[in-house]
């Protein structure tokens, strides 16, 4: 099969999609992969590391995506990618559509059969190649939750872990997913207290067997949501309905009921978001305030750590990479129904229920 390796262009965005490594492996296994001019400089990875792979450098965009039977990236395409493509090409990275129709329009009308990483299921029940970003995901939203609180980046000035003698700051997690969980290991370790809801009563027994009475945890609800927020430093929305639009659990009053100048993390922006005020954001200019609070909303939060992103992603990935070049995309998805749970369009079809539901668009479940 012939692959295409991108280079990102949207703001910030450093990952790449494929190692030099990968490379090899694709070429090992009689794949012509084409790799765009610089596509892992930001990451690390030169032009003639590409090459020594096994990989042809390409110059010219339009040129490397007439090359292309397969798509590979990082994130969505952008407005300005989308006259590149031709019909009948597979995509493959992360989509998250539901909270973007003009790009599933696109993808329908373009007839493109584009594979979503967000979607992706395994054997119990997980996100394989979601994890790793929701586990950077996490711990960077403890970690920026608390820069933000520093004072000259707009906070309270509160340290989380406090000192002796001073009270710690109270952090609130919503949802108790990998994101939440891995926002919470660095919570603890940094010693704030801190609080965690979610809907699953048996998510957060784990959470109480994991952390004992470092964690206090509660059933996510109206009542507690508004009840904690009061009190609380940061609140890091860590909700996840796979492929689906993220409920938005904290309104714009709500936010009155917060302290001035506290902070807010939603890692859910790229389903949306779970506040009703938030918006995505970027790396260079990642925060802005709403009733004296302030929003950290970075789409790409894991972007800004690319060498770790990029090689716990494809390590997760290359494995479904490998499966769709060596088979077809069609076996490959007959022979792997988890791999096919990933497919979001299929000629003009959209084949995810949860994405049909949050952009109103037909679903089709017979896409063969």
């Amino acid at each position: 099969m012939k692959i295409a390796l991108v280079k990102e262009i949207k703001i910030h965005e450093y990952r790449v999609a494929l190692t030099p490594d990968d490379v090899e492996v694709l070429v090992k296994n009689s794949h012509e992969i084409f790799v765009e001019h610089n596509a892992g400089y930001e990451t690390g990875f030169s032009d003639k590391e590409y090459e020594k792979a096994g990989a042809l450098i390409v110059f010219d965009k339009q040129e490397l995506f007439d090359k292309a039977e397969m798509i590979i990236k990082v994130k969505e395409p952008l407005t300005q990618e989308y006259e590149f493509f031709h019909e009948g090409q597979i995509l493959f990275t992360y989509l998250h559509i539901a909270a973007n129709k003009e790009l599933a329009l696109f993808l329908l009308n373009k007839k493109i059969s584009a594979i979503a990483y967000e979607t992706i299921t395994d054997e119990k029940g997980g996100l394989p190649c979601l994890t790793p970003m929701s586990e950077i995901a996490g711990r960077l939203a403890a970690q920026e939750g608390a820069k933000y609180l520093e004072k000259p980046f707009g906070g309270r000035g509160v340290l989380l872990g406090g000192v002796p003698g001073v009270e710690r700051g109270n952090v609130v997690i919503i949802g108790a997913g990998i994101v939440g969980l891995n926002a919470c290991k660095m919570l603890v370790g940094l010693g704030a207290n801190v609080i965690v809801l979610d809907i699953s009563a048996s998510r957060l027994a784990y959470y109480d067997d994991l952390f004992a009475s470092k964690v206090t945890t509660l059933f996510s609800n109206r009542t507690n949501i508004l009840k904690t927020i009061k009190n609380a430093d940061l609140v890091i929305g860590a909700v996840l309905i796979p492929g689906a639009k993220a409920p938005k659990l904290i309104t714009k009053d709500d936010l009155k009921l917060m302290k001035k100048n506290s902070v807010i993390v939603d890692v859910a922006i790229d389903q949306g978001g779970c506040f009703e005020t938030s918006k995505i954001t970027y790396h260079d200019n990642p925060t802005y305030i709403v009733n004296d609070v302030v929003h950290y909303c970075v789409a790409n939060m894991p972007g800004a750590v690319c060498l770790t992103s990029t090689l716990a992603l494809s390590a997760s990935t290359l494995k479904f990479t490998l499966d769709i070049a060596n088979k077809g995309l069609k076996k490959a998805l007959f022979d792997d129904k988890h791999l096919l749970n990933g497919l979001n369009t299929y000629n003009g079809k959209l084949t995810n229920k949860a994405v049909a539901f949050s952009l109103n668009l037909q679903y089709e479940e017979e896409v063969f």
